[in-house]
């Protein structure tokens, strides 16, 4: 069984994906404390190394270097936002280093993790196969990450929730696996949730999965103009956990 060193501070993001890893590979985790990832890096001896970036200020760049200058052989990729990954940007200039954008999918995590490892394929389609529920799919599409976080917390126990920070994003989520309903934000930048819903309809095979907007905006105009683009709903941000089940309900 391969050996990941999972590094990052104990939040729910880092449980989360040992819990998922663990199913699959001997998982150790980590705290980002240059000392501990020393004397872990010699007993654990990994096959891959993963840091999480969140809180990225109290990671110290001695870890990096020490994985670069004293252990070049083993991949690393870490898991942070753009801005996250930029206080070790030298660091990705050589292949050792490799950044996934978050928000991310474990499945996405595991992905990366079998193309670094050079691991065989159909080990890889054993793995994603067990990651069907048998649950209704809900997309959610969202700029913001801690939005995400929060929606996605909200109905994990419910349904098989994807994730999507972007409208071009939700369009390849949903060309990889057809959602059962999406929770779609309308204000975003680049490319809208109209734009986005848009997108759907066009196409005669998603044009009638059921749309639901999330919108932070609450004002008269506002509300009629996204009511009307004909939704299946609309919820107002920060939604509560009982009226967003009882809307995807009410949808399905």
């Amino acid at each position: 069984m391969k050996r990941i060193l999972l590094i990052g501070k104990m939040n729910e993001i880092v449980k989360d994906l040992n819990a998922f890893l663990s199913q699959r590979f001997r998982v150790q985790v980590c705290s980002e404390n240059p000392s501990v990832v020393t004397g872990m890096l010699d007993i654990v001896d990994p096959d891959i190394v993963i840091i999480s970036l969140v809180g990225a200020i109290d990671i110290d760049a001695v870890v990096f270097n020490k994985l670069k200058t004293e252990h070049g052989a083993i991949p690393v990729l870490t898991i942070g936002t753009e801005s996250e990954r930029q206080k070790f940007l030298k660091y990705y200039e050589d292949h050792q280093f490799e950044n996934l954008i978050r928000p991310i999918e474990n499945s996405d995590v595991l992905a990366a993790i079998v193309r670094r490892l050079d691991l065989k394929e159909d080990e890889y389609a054993v793995a994603a196969a067990e990651e069907e529920s048998g649950k209704r799919r809900i997309l959610i599409v969202d700029d913001n990450a801690a939005t995400l976080r929060s929606i996605k917390g909200m109905l994990d126990h419910l349904y098989e929730v994807t994730i999507a920070n972007s409208g071009i994003k939700a369009m390849t989520a949903i060309g990889k696996k057809r959602p059962d309903l999406i929770l779609l934000d309308y204000e975003m930048p680049v490319c809208d949730g109209k734009q986005t819903l848009e997108m759907i309809r066009a196409d005669e095979d998603l044009r009638d999965i059921p749309v639901i907007f999330l919108t932070g905006v609450s004002d008269r105009a506002h509300i009629e103009a996204v009511l009307d683009l004909k939704p299946a709903g609309y919820m107002l941000k920060p939604p509560v956990r009982e009226k967003i089940v009882e809307a995807i309900e009410k949808a399905l």
